[in-house]
């Protein structure tokens, strides 16, 4: 696992800021991670600009902690670059 994620606590949550040279390269990356997300049937939160997407994955509602299917996510869009 990179280390670009980041552990937060209050609420408990995993962040990872992505940058593209273009936005071209942005979209594609988008377009995978929606294709993930179906697969998976997860969806994290995420916002974008022309060359960026900004993603945070919480964890389970009622948990104070991140479990393994969080970090299994985040683990396969670092896969998507």
């Amino acid at each position: 696992m990179t280390e670009q994620w980041k552990e937060r606590q209050r609420p408990h949550r995993l962040e990872r800021r992505y940058n593209f040279p273009d936005y071209n390269t942005l979209r594609d990356f988008l377009d995978r991670a929606a294709e993930l997300s179906e697969q998976q049937g997860f969806y994290p939160d995420m916002g974008f600009g022309r060359d960026y997407v900004n993603i945070t994955i919480h964890a389970p509602e009622g948990e104070d902690r991140l479990g393994d299917i969080q970090w299994q996510f985040a683990k396969m869009l670092d896969q998507l670059i």
